[in-house]
């Protein structure tokens, strides 16, 4: 991991996906020492995003996920070339579906850089976050699923979100997720959500998973789709030859943004 916010993106992941960490399996597996995972931890502690055991570290029973201010300070460079590389696809006049997450809540906010989209564009989000960030554009159509909102991602879901989406037909999804692999396809760790997400991406023409590299080979607990669902995965190019293989094997179109700091 290069930067402390990355490892503490990490750190977090780890913690969605199986509810508790410990100090010496996250030294090795982030090749850092076991003084900077517990500085780390204790930063993660004071901002309230998890408690601490001895040895190592629980998730919040509240308020857990990444608050918006931590998603935009967690948004890393591989991040921010995804997002660009995911809005030179889209097209003036498109119907863009964006999902709730850290990387898509990135194509919005580059979006908001493009003046040749920006004024006819549609977009199709069940996430508050999303929708404020592009709401202020006069010239794109914000369009709003409805549904119960989950406090802590933004996100909503719920029975009045296939209300929305069942009705529409999309251009291009953009979908966000915490894990991807060649077997999983792209995996969350909200059930409420994955169904909300692959139902967004079956609406679409195109449906294309945004995932930065650190995500590849990860397990998380529910399945959005594999190929059968999505046609494209955007990644970095930090994305290992082999990852990159398997997945083109599994069927999907894989393409590498660019990040400039690749060895």
């Amino acid at each position: 991991m290069s930067t402390r916010e990355d490892r503490l993106d990490a750190i977090l992941a780890r913690l969605d996906e199986q509810g508790s960490v410990g100090v010496e399996a996250l030294s090795g597996e982030l090749e850092v020492s076991v003084a900077t995972i517990r500085r780390d931890l204790g930063l993660l502690e004071q901002r309230r995003l998890v408690e601490r055991t001895h040895g190592g570290a629980t998730r919040r029973a509240v308020d857990y996920e990444l608050s918006l201010r931590y998603k935009e300070a967690a948004a890393t460079e591989a991040k921010t070339a995804i997002a660009r590389a995911a809005v030179d696809r889209i097209r003036p006049g498109s119907v863009v579906g964006l999902s709730g997450g850290t990387t898509t809540f990135m194509v919005a906010d580059a979006l908001s850089e493009r003046d040749d989209l920006l004024a006819d564009l549609t977009i199709v989000t069940n996430a508050v976050d999303i929708a404020n960030r592009l709401a202020v554009h006069p010239g794109v159509r914000v369009i709003v699923c409805g549904g119960v909102i989950n406090t802590s991602s933004f996100e909503l879901v719920g029975s009045f979100v296939d209300g929305v989406l069942r009705s529409i037909w999309l251009d291009l999804a953009y979908v966000g997720v915490h894990a991807i692999s060649a077997t999983g396809g792209g995996l969350t760790a909200n059930v409420d959500e994955a169904y909300v997400n692959r139902l967004m991406a079956e609406r679409a023409e195109r449906a294309i998973v945004v995932a930065d590299s650190s995500k590849y080979g990860r397990r998380s607990f529910a399945s959005v789709g594999g190929a059968d669902v999505f046609q494209t995965i955007i990644t970095d190019d930090h994305l290992s030859d082999s990852g990159r293989d398997e997945l083109i094997a599994a069927g999907f179109e894989v393409e590498l943004a660019p990040t400039g700091g690749k060895s």
